[in-house]
């Protein structure tokens, strides 16, 4: 399968001249295999008479479950993971060209276009929205989907607060958790919306919004080690920091393994925009931690879900690995020397052991992968197939294949 020769705005300047060897570790051979599945789920979310319900988009599939296709949820602002199966879809037909899997893509990004017009639920309409429009811009360059990211960072831009410095990541957790001003690690990733916006037409405040909020949160939301807290706490009248705490990972002290991936992620992205040197250091301060733990904890490169969960039987998350792989693929080329050699062939190394039969679904569902982590502490998504773990493996696949092409 061979990857069409247009380039996407958002992956041409990510493919790393390097001269490391990918172990004969085929992502297109992978590439094919997702292909396959996602016409096995679209087939499975295809009603009787060939219609789609596009309100509907794909979310989990739970190790309980005896079906084997999504279960979805609503396409609203509520669901923070709507965006991800559009943006597979864009994905997957940039590289087949299949005009099936374009209308199913066209059909589940037009059902979260009226999220850029209303008032902020939170601070995941860079998840909602840049995952399907902006895979969907990147390969069809429709001016309305364009129009429509734009709009939609600047509803977004509204819930950043001047005096913190952050964007406000949950609204709903203020008053019940005593959280003036709360900022998730998570939130990390929609500063690529509004990055973007700035550098396409949409108002330049936007860049400084998010390198404000970069720089805010690598000051406040770490410890000396590189680990990050999961919650950021501040003080809305003058803007201190307050605390740290963790809302899905094992304690405030500990390291949860999502979190950290968006963190490698997020700091990898801000640097491809901004060139600071700053935040290079920081992506890779960031990465060594998790590196580091990594292996001290796990028997393989897919973390448990928190790295200082003492139980016996911890689940492993498997999209904190696809994030972690997908990023360094990218932070590698930023970089010379042994280091970025050692950041690719992790990647290489990750994404060849979630391909394995132990990660990849292979028939028992319709997912790419298995084994990945919800919310541990809510008792939701643990051991299940999850929508964005399939999201980030396809991107980090694309990126290997533009290399090894």
């Amino acid at each position: 399968m061979c990857l069409v020769k247009k380039i996407s705005f958002l992956l041409a300047a990510l493919v790393p001249v390097l001269s490391a060897c990918t172990g004969g570790f085929d992502a297109n051979k992978q590439l094919e295999y997702c292909d396959k599945q996602i016409k096995r789920a679209l087939n499975e979310l295809q009603a009787q008479d060939g219609t789609f319900d596009y309100t509907q988009e794909p979310r989990n599939i739970l190790a309980t479950d005896t079906q084997k296709g999504w279960n979805t949820r609503p396409a609203t602002a509520e669901e923070w993971c709507s965006g991800f199966w559009p943006g597979i879809l864009w994905m997957d037909y940039s590289i087949t060209g299949d005009e099936q899997v374009r209308k199913a893509a066209e059909g589940y990004t037009e059902s979260l276009a009226y999220l850029a017009d209303q008032p902020c639920y939170d601070h995941d309409l860079g998840f909602l929205m840049f995952c399907s429009f902006g895979k969907g811009y990147e390969v069809t360059g429709n001016p309305r989907y364009k129009e429509i990211i734009l709009r939609s960072a600047d509803t977004l831009a509204t819930l950043f607060n001047h005096t913190v410095g952050t964007i406000l990541s949950w609204p709903r957790e203020c008053e019940p958790n005593n959280w003036p001003h709360n900022t998730i690690m998570d939130n990390m990733i929609n500063l690529d919306m509004l990055f973007w916006a700035a550098e396409n037409g949409g108002d330049p405040k936007l860049y400084d919004i998010a390198v404000s909020h970069a720089r805010t949160t690598m000051e406040n939301h770490f410890r000396p080690d590189g680990s990050c807290y999961h919650v950021a706490v501040y003080d809305t009248l003058d803007g201190h920091f307050i605390k740290g705490v963790t809302h899905q990972g094992y304690s405030d002290d500990s390291m949860w393994a999502r979190g950290q991936a968006w963190a490698i992620y997020g700091y990898t992205m801000v640097y491809r925009y901004t060139g600071d040197q700053t935040f290079l250091d920081f992506a890779q301060k960031v990465t060594d931690i998790y590196i580091q733990r990594l292996r001290q904890t796990s028997d393989d490169l897919i973390p448990y879900w928190d790295f200082d969960d003492p139980s016996d039987n911890v689940s492993k998350d498997a999209s904190a690995a696809c994030v972690v792989a997908d990023a360094l693929l990218e932070l590698s080329k930023f970089i010379s020397g042994p280091k970025s050699d050692e950041y690719f062939n992790f990647a290489v190394e990750s994404l060849k052991q979630l391909s394995t039969n132990q990660y990849q679904s292979r028939g028992r569902n319709v997912a790419f992968l298995m084994h990945s982590t919800g919310h541990h502490p809510a008792g939701s998504e643990i051991d299940a197939s999850i929508i964005y773990a399939d999201y980030y493996y396809l991107e980090a696949l694309m990126r290997l294949s533009m290399i090894q092409d």
